[in-house]
Order: structure tokens, then sequence, then C-alpha cells
């Protein structure tokens, strides 16, 4: 058995390791939390939609460009020429549907009922051309094939007179609604087409989306590039995010909207973000810590955006986060 003296000094150290522990855990929970992370600048591939050959480019590698400007052009020839093209579609279309609203002309129908008399009194002519003739044949002063001459002759002209009934009562009526819809129906697709026409056209000339820094230029003025090819590479200015990771013991410190501090080693100036997005799905430290004591610790990743970035803070710079413990 253990004597009394050596059990007391078993419980005297128990109780003060468990002392320092709470201690040195209240000690961390009142330390302001440190973080390291990464400089995140988004980079953007910029293409023309449209093929062709390049006419100009008017920035450079390491020029600063604006939302809006210019960038680089194409030669506009061809699509100037569908564009002109698909604008002649749609006048004549405009037009066919106009005519077709519009109806037919006042003199066309007054020549369509001179005719229509025309062949009424054709027809009344040769009616009674045939009446005489019979009456003689009954008599047996006209031949048969005289009286069968008149028969043709009458059947003639009431065919010529059904004609020209039938034609001026179709330009009386006008056109039917099935023409007038199939030519608005063409007038429409004649305007889609110009306005693919149109949008090609405007596609011939690249712009910058956003303000950035030229990173890259892929090709020269000259070449032939296809749809999607990458003209330019692009940094954009704005935002420039931080990305940091944050243990799961500490996540409770960390919220979205949290202000945070941030330096680096190349400069004393501070700057100022928030924490913008905290991923909901823990991961393994990440490969860049070597520590084999930390190396499966699990961590949760944070989106910082920085409110007041320069031109000071680069593409994969190491970053420096501080925050006071809530």
């Amino acid at each position: 058995m253990l004597k009394k003296p050596v059990i007391a000094l078993v419980v005297v150290a128990v109780l003060g390791a468990a002392g320092y522990g709470w201690y040195r855990h209240q000690q961390q929970q009142a330390e302001p939390l440190t973080l390291y992370g990464n400089v995140d600048i988004r980079e953007l591939s910029l293409a023309f939609r449209q093929g062709g050959r390049i006419a100009s480019m008017n920035v450079d590698e390491g020029d600063s460009v604006d939302a809006g400007q210019v960038l680089a052009k194409l030669d506009a020839t061809p699509l100037q020429q569908q564009a002109d093209a698909a604008q002649a579609q749609v006048a004549v279309a405009k037009a066919k549907l106009d005519a077709l609203l519009a109806g037919n002309r006042q003199q066309t129908i007054q020549a369509a009922e001179e005719n229509q008399r025309q062949a009424s009194a054709v027809f009344n002519s040769r009616r009674l051309e045939y009446q005489r003739t019979q009456d003689l044949a009954k008599r047996g002063s006209a031949s048969q094939q005289a009286l069968d001459s008149a028969r043709y002759a009458l059947d003639e002209a009431r065919a010529r007179l059904a004609a020209s009934k039938a034609t001026l009562s179709l330009l009386q009526e006008g056109p039917r609604p099935e023409d007038i819809a199939a030519a608005r129906a063409q007038l429409q697709a004649a305007k889609a087409q110009l306005a693919l026409a149109d949008t090609a056209l405007n596609d011939a000339t690249l712009v910058a989306p956003s303000s950035g820094i030229v990173l890259s230029r892929v090709v020269q003025p000259g070449a032939m590039v296809q749809p999607g090819s990458p003209v330019f590479s692009l940094s954009l200015r704005q935002p420039v995010y931080v990305r940091a990771y944050v243990s799961e013991n500490n996540l409770g410190k960390i919220a979205p909207g949290t202000a945070v501090l941030l330096s680096t080693d190349s400069s004393s100036h501070r700057y100022h973000g928030k924490v913008g997005f905290v991923s909901p799905r823990a991961e393994f430290t990440p490969k860049s810590v070597q520590t084999p004591s930390l190396r499966t610790d699990l961590v949760y990743r944070l989106r910082i955006v920085v409110s007041d970035a320069d031109n000071k803070l680069l593409q994969g710079m190491p970053v420096t986060i501080t925050l006071a413990s809530s």
C-alpha cells in the first residue's frame, strides 16, 4: 500500500496538471486568433465569340485596363456584309407583309370588273347565237356541225365568265389570313437573322469585362483565331480574396462578416477585410503544411474579401490574418 505522503503528492500533481490545463485553455481563449493564408486573385481568359482575323490589339502584357476598354478587334468586313444581307432580307419580308395588309389596288379591282362585264357580254352573245342556231337546226336550215360549234362557243364563254367572277371575288376579298400570318412569320425570322448578324458584328470587338492587369497576350495582330480561342489573360483588380484555413477548435471564433486585419511579410501596411465565406465541409490540412502532427488535423476553408486591396497584393502572396477573440 502507498503511504499517505505519496498519495498526497499524486493528488497534488493531478490537481496541478488540471489547473494548468484550465489556465492554458483560458489563456488561449483570451489570446487573439491568428490565421495564415494566401492571396487568391481571380484570373480571366478573354476570347472572341466569333472567329476571324485579328485586325488590332490595343494592350500588351502588364498594361492596366479599365472595365469596358477595347482590347482588340477582328476584321469585321465579312460580319458587316452578313449584317447588310440580313437587313435586306428584313426589308423584303416587310414589303411583302405591307403589300398583303394593304390589299389589292382599286385599279386592279376595276380591271377585273371590266373583264367580268366583257365576259358576261360575250356569254350573252354566244347564248343568243346558240339559240338561233338551235332554232334553225330544228327547221333544217342549220347543220349539226353548226349547232355543235355554237354550243362549244357558248360553253367557252360560260367558263370565261365563271373565271372572271372568281378572279373579281378574290381581289375583293383580299389576301387570306393564312397568307398574312405566314408573311408575319417570315418577317420575324428575318429580324431574328438580323439580330444574330448584329450580335456577331458587335462580337468583333473585345472589351475588358472588369478592371485588371493583362497577364499575357496569347496571339498577335493578323493571326486567325477560332471562336473561344484565348486572346488575353486578365488578372482582375476587384474583388481580391484571401484563402485561409481555421482549425475545428477555433471555428466558433469565425463567422461570415467577421472583420479581420491582414498583413504581408513585404510591407508593414495592414489591410482590412471581412470573412465572406466559411466552408461547411471539413477537410484535411493542406499539403503545404508539412508538420506530421498537423497533417491530419481537420480544418475549414475561409474566403476573406479584402476591402482596401492595392497592387501590392499579388497572386499567392502569404498573408497573416488577425482578429480579436469574441
